[in-house]
């Protein structure tokens, strides 16, 4: 169980100089820890920890954890990442691309596990999933199945879409070109048209979702990434107010009012970054550990969004749902 001390120092240790946590008692490993900030940030590193505990890792015993969560802004990443690399850990636990992105251009040596990155070997972090080379492996929570899988429920709800806008920020969503190419060559046994829609703040989101209200059996699907995540209300709220179907990729778009979505279940792949780290402080090298795909999905529906959009699910989708909010 994850104590009270670390969430509530975690707000003064992001605002602390590096100085202030440069000495180590003897004996005692050293993590990092960098994430976007998120809703479900507390599930997530209580996730961590437990996997950290059963391999005989206790913070504040045996091991020091410094923690930072760092929003859409990539700016932000990079702060954080400069900080954390000059406290001097053994390793290193973090996110996405801005995070990955902003620790690499701060150290050559520090092992990194990242836990949801989006293709490793795609956006040149790794050799290849099997041998990664370098200082980085980790696991992997988006690849384009479950992109085609989003696409896909937005044609199992009546009525169906015809056009979707695809929702994402080019700053922090570096692989939508692949994405973009995997989803216009699904595009037509589908009967859907496609069409990327950039994002960079609320005014580009609103005039983005507003543009599609215009056309016809209109839907939404909004790609993962920090940015997104962090403007999930705003999207969410836009879509509700333009009566619009949207397919999200996590679990806490449906709980704050969007309508469906379809992805891994990050708990899992935290408890499972621990076993790495595990295996790192043990001697393992980074570059000798394999990059894995996850394992575990999640699909949930809101029932009462349905509702507001006068749109139905699909029996095989309900009946594939692994949580419906009623």
């Amino acid at each position: 169980m994850i104590s009270r001390r670390v969430f509530a120092a975690l707000a003064v240790m992001a605002l602390a100089p590096p100085a202030a946590f440069s000495q180590s008692r003897d004996g005692v490993r050293r993590l990092g820890v960098l994430l976007a900030e998120r809703p479900d940030n507390r599930i997530r590193a209580t996730a961590l920890l437990q996997g950290l505990a059963a391999l005989g890792w206790r913070e504040g015993g045996n091991l020091r954890i410094d923690w930072r969560f760092a929003g859409g802004d990539p700016a932000l990443f990079e702060r954080y990442a400069a900080e954390l690399v000059a406290l001097g850990p053994e390793v290193i636990v973090t996110g996405g691309t801005p995070s990955v992105t902003a620790l690499r251009r701060q150290t050559t040596t520090i092992p990194i596990v990242f836990s949801t990155l989006a293709d490793p070997v795609g956006q040149g972090f790794v050799e290849s999933l099997a041998r990664p080379g370098g200082i980085m492996t980790g696991f992997t929570d988006n690849y384009p199945p479950m992109t085609g899988k989003r696409l896909g429920m937005l044609k199992q709800i009546a009525p169906p879409v015809e056009r979707v806008a695809v929702l994402y920020n080019p700053a922090t969503a570096p692989i939508v070109g692949p994405t973009m190419q995997m989803l216009e060559q699904m595009a037509p046994s589908l009967d859907v048209a496609v069409r990327a829609a950039p994002i960079r703040d609320d005014a580009e989101v609103d005039a983005a979702i507003s543009a599609l209200a215009h056309e016809q059996h209109g839907g939404i699907l909004v790609l993962p990434d920090s940015f997104t995540d962090v403007h999930r209300n705003t999207i969410v709220g836009l879509a509700a107010r333009y009566r619009l179907p949207a397919a999200y990729w996590n679990r806490f778009f449906v709980v704050d009012g969007g309508l469906m979505a379809y992805g891994v279940d990050y708990p899992d792949l935290m408890r499972r970054a621990a076993d790495y780290v595990d295996r790192i402080l043990k001697g393992a090298k980074s570059s000798e550990l394999p990059v894995q795909n996850p394992t575990k999905f999640q699909t949930i529906l809101n029932l009462q969004s349905a509702k507001a959009l006068d749109v139905t699910f699909s029996p095989a989708l309900l009946a594939a749902a692994d949580e419906v909010i009623e």
